[in-house]
């Protein structure tokens, strides 16, 4: 630790460490996916573990950190990626996806009406990569991946087909059976309505 923090005569530090100071931790890392320990932001703060782990515990606290047991001691901290947002770089959604996505119509709501959505753009993503694509491809990939709370690939296909009809670039087979296709976003623009 080092020590360039201000002390008074008594030894103790003279400020406050701002609970968001604990998240340089989270940027000077070399492995940006490595989750932080408390000793990480000891080291970073040059505090106690009792400040580390009280300055984590109010990111957890306003949703900046998420984290977790490990072991019978241990505990680590990470930031949260939402799960509707692609966390791959090849295939990065545009924003009319999104948006796409977030006007359909999926039964539920809250947390259930999320998973819905998450498995919506899962499809879509699907499609993206396989441009031909029949509805047995996406029961068999992507709902054992993303069910959505649905019990049956079937309910599941029942509401996520509806939707993914709507979504950029998507050409919906004519007849059950046939080939979804995705035409490519510049080619075609969403009707929502």
């Amino acid at each position: 630790m080092s020590s360039d923090r201000e002390r008074n005569t008594n030894g103790q530090y003279t400020a406050q460490i701002p609970a968001e100071a604990a998240l340089d931790a989270f940027e000077n890392r070399d492995d940006l996916a490595r989750p932080v320990t408390a000793s990480d932001v000891m080291e970073v703060l040059d505090c106690s573990r009792r400040t580390a782990h009280n300055k984590l515990s109010a990111l957890v606290e306003t949703g900046q950190l998420e984290t977790r047991k490990v072991g019978a001691r241990g505990r680590v901290w990470w930031q949260p990626i939402p799960a509707h947002q692609p966390t791959s770089t090849s295939t990065q959604a545009p924003d009319p996806v999104l948006d796409a996505i977030a006007a359909v119509s999926l039964p539920g709501s809250g947390e259930t009406l999320t998973k819905r959505q998450n498995a919506l753009y899962a499809a879509y993503e699907y499609l993206v990569e396989h441009p031909s694509a029949k509805k047995s491809d996406f029961l068999e990939t992507v709902y054992p991946e993303h069910p959505a709370a649905f019990e049956t690939p079937e309910g599941w296909w029942n509401a996520i087909q509806p939707a993914l009809k709507e979504l950029p670039g998507v050409d919906p087979p004519e007849e059950r059976g046939q080939i979804w296709k995705f035409l490519g976003g510049d080619r075609f623009t969403p009707t929502l309505g």
